[in-house]
């Protein structure tokens, strides 16, 4: 799912782009992606965008009249730049937003149509609106009280969006990675140098991956957006070493969800235990990176 850095590369690249312009047209090929009745999707066309922002992991397009499109990705939606009139691909896309020079089509990966969009006036955008704190404008002080107002896992705080705004799990791993916290740690049970090392973290790691990404896309638009990147540290490298100690990456799944983490960067060499497997495996389930490598030498021979 595109979080906060992708969300906001999109949303500079549209800004770049369509502020200003009129939007002539919208046109939609799935039935499912509209997702609100009132104001009718017709309300903005003809009318030209004032701003392009981002309301979490949406990206919320207002005209001049306040009214708003938001569009929230969900796991594989993405927004592709088209030249003007480009036909919408019959078996992946949504939706196509017309401007005078230009398309951009609105698609989804996969069968399971999740994306979305909504068209909202100024009432009915505060409704998108999840209330989770904006890290890169907080200070510590809101950080800390935003994380400790509820009892979670870190990894579950992160990615609250009533909690923090445009965190899921692919950042979130990275963050915790960074500051060298258990994504199990409970958030009632970190101290205060645990909670100013992650707020560093949390802040370092999304401006970094927003100033990759824009280096990455350069003047062009996003059009390999993914969760998982090759130069990450833990997400998504199950297995592979990590780029700090070298120890085998692991993860542990939860839900329809997924935490990866270095064990020795971040639990003490421990290992999280997996509900599903270490349930299957009882007593033969590793504690500890140290056991599970003298499992693995042993297997080999």
């Amino acid at each position: 799912m595109p979080e906060l850095p992708d969300v906001t590369v999109y949303v500079e690249c549209l800004e770049r782009r369509v502020v200003g312009v009129p939007l002539l047209k919208v046109r939609l090929r799935s039935p499912f992606v509209l997702r609100s009745v009132t104001p009718p999707v017709t309300a903005v066309e003809h009318q030209e965008v004032r701003s392009i922002s981002r309301l979490g992991k949406r990206i919320v397009i207002t005209c001049d009249n306040d009214i708003s499109l938001v569009l929230h990705l969900m796991i594989a939606g993405r927004l592709r730049w088209r030249p003007a009139g480009a036909s919408i691909p019959k078996r992946r896309g949504l939706a196509a937003f017309d401007f005078p020079e230009a398309t951009v089509l609105f698609t989804e990966e996969g069968t399971k149509k999740k994306a979305s969009l909504h068209v909202a006036d100024a009432r009915g955008l505060r409704e998108h609106d999840r209330g989770g704190l904006e890290v890169l404008d907080a200070t510590v002080d809101q950080f800390r009280k935003a994380l400790t107002s509820e009892n979670h896992t870190v990894q579950r705080a992160l990615t609250d969006p009533r909690l923090f705004s445009g965190l899921g799990n692919a950042y979130s791993d990275e963050i915790l990675h960074a500051a060298r916290l258990s994504p199990m740690k409970w958030t009632s049970r970190l101290n205060e140098s645990e909670i100013d090392c992650l707020f560093a973290a949390t802040r370092a790691t999304l401006t970094e991956w927003i100033q990759r990404l824009r280096h990455d896309v350069g003047n062009g638009f996003p059009e390999k957006v993914t969760a998982f990147r090759a130069d990450m540290a833990v997400h998504g490298r199950y297995g592979e070493p990590c780029p700090a100690c070298q120890s085998p990456v692991q993860r542990i799944v939860y839900s329809s969800n997924e935490a990866n983490y270095c064990p020795r960067c971040q639990t003490d060499g421990k290992l999280l235990a997996d509900r599903s497997l270490s349930r299957l495996l009882k007593d033969d389930w590793p504690r500890s990176l140290d056991e599970l490598e003298a499992l693995t030498t042993s297997r080999r021979e």
